[in-house]
């Protein structure tokens, strides 16, 4: 399989070189998404935070940029040339014109002087008006790096800010609901995870994301390189400012050196099915609702083109211990997704286990599955049974239906954990 390759032109990209992407709706039913001002290959591309539009989560149109280039306090303080992972929300305490918030980061790769800035607009479309910087830090002087901005609002309708890198961990940070700045600027926040020396402190693009129905809230953070070896990980807490743990028990903030790969649910990592390209670095996520269905948008790189990135939109099902796992196939729309009647789990599937020491691509293997579990596309939890050959793995698992771009129709598809807390997804194979 031939990688595409990047043109100069971005109303061909698509969902191509959208790197650090974050999605909204807009009040005109439109969906937004919001990256990185970057581009595979080219040097000559517009800056200021890329804006795609769809109408159905599927097909993106570029728009331009959210702002033209960085603006001048960011500028100033970083000497960025571009900006990176725009987060977009809709304002619960603002007026018309300043409806909508997004925070951007400004920074040069390996550098501690960094900025997060605000901008505001009556609407995602714009026109955004920058707001100024929210919180810097300097390389000389601070330990924690003011990039990769995310918000919450918490149970009880605050809203936070959770940001930070390979420098010092992850933070979160209360924000004004009024101002949507900074609460208290003395300190940077409370610090939430962070990795050993040992792997170079290798975390960053973190969100949270509450879940009402459990009381919940559940961390999402990339850990290791964003060129190859980029998995998403998970940790959940009862409280915003943590302790956040994985499903084993590991905490997140400072696990123990030999923890280091181990710390973090592995829910999507490098992974490849058959007649399917191997996707490498899948990361910097963000999560997003539509009515009750839940959604993660992440960049990914393809193996035989690393330099090549795009968005991927992946559906978010919960097992029945409460425990997030994502579809083994991108988002291809709901009828895509939905079969022509009710099929059992037994069969034959392709699964994938997330082993959290793999970094590299995880191939897809035949193996049986079996249980009590039936669906026409709609998330069904319970137990189901890999046979692996070597033995049973019982699994606390979810079945739901999703697109499988090779066979070119709607497959059952689950996710879940073993007893281990390791994640496993699967995909029926398709009978001719």
């Amino acid at each position: 399989m031939t990688a595409p390759t990047s043109s100069a032109d971005p109303a061909t990209w698509g969902a191509r070189n959208a790197h650090d992407p974050t999605i909204v709706r807009g009040d005109d039913g439109i969906w937004y998404m919001f990256s990185t001002d970057a581009a595979a290959h080219l040097d000559d591309i517009p800056a200021g935070a890329h804006v795609r539009t769809s109408p159905d989560l599927v097909d993106w149109t570029f728009v331009g940029t959210a702002l033209d280039g960085v603006p001048d306090a960011a500028r100033e303080h970083t000497g960025a040339v571009g900006l990176w992972a725009p987060e977009v929300v809709r304002w619960p305490e603002a007026d018309d014109a300043r409806r909508w918030h997004m925070y951007y980061s400004a920074s040069s790769f390996g550098s501690r002087t960094s900025a997060i800035g605000l901008a505001t607009a009556p609407q995602p479309r714009g026109p955004w008006t920058d707001e100024g910087i929210v919180v810097a830090t300097a390389h000389d002087h601070d330990g924690h790096n003011a990039i990769d901005a995310a918000v919450v609002f918490d149970r009880e309708g605050a809203p936070w800010l959770t940001y930070g890198s390979f420098f010092g961990g992850i933070h979160t940070l209360r924000l004004d609901p009024a101002t949507g700045r900074a609460a208290s600027t003395a300190d940077p926040g409370t610090l939430i995870a962070r990795r050993p020396s040992a792997v170079d402190g290798a975390v960053e693009g973190a969100y949270i994301d509450y879940d009402a129905a459990t009381g919940r809230y559940v961390l999402y953070v990339s850990y290791d390189s964003l060129f190859d070896t980029y998995s998403m990980r998970v940790g959940v807490a009862a409280q915003i400012e943590g302790p956040y743990v994985d499903a084993t028990g590991l905490p997140l903030l400072d696990p123990d050196a030999g923890d280091a790969a181990r710390a973090g649910t592995k829910i999507l990592g490098g992974h490849r099915f058959p007649g399917g390209a191997a996707w490498i670095a899948p990361g910097h996520n963000s999560v997003f609702r539509d009515g009750e269905a839940r959604f993660v948008v992440h960049h990914v790189r393809r193996a035989d083109d690393p330099f090549q990135h795009e968005a991927q939109i992946r559906r978010v099902h919960v097992t029945a211990s409460g425990w997030p796992v994502v579809s083994p196939h991108p988002f291809a729309g709901y009828d895509a997704e939905a079969l022509d009647a009710p099929r059992a789990v037994t069969g034959r599937w392709q699964v994938i286990r997330f082993a959290p020491e793999q970094a590299g691509v995880i191939d897809a293997r035949p193996f049986e599955v079996t249980g009590a579990l039936r669906s026409a596309g709609e998330a069904v939890a319970g137990e189901i049974v890999v046979h692996t050959g070597d033995g049973e793995v019982r699994m606390d698992a979810v079945v739901f239906g999703a697109h499988d771009p090779a066979a070119g129709c709607a497959v059952l598809a689950f996710g879940g954990l073993d007893a281990d807390g390791v994640v496993w997804i699967g995909s029926q194979e398709v009978v001719s």
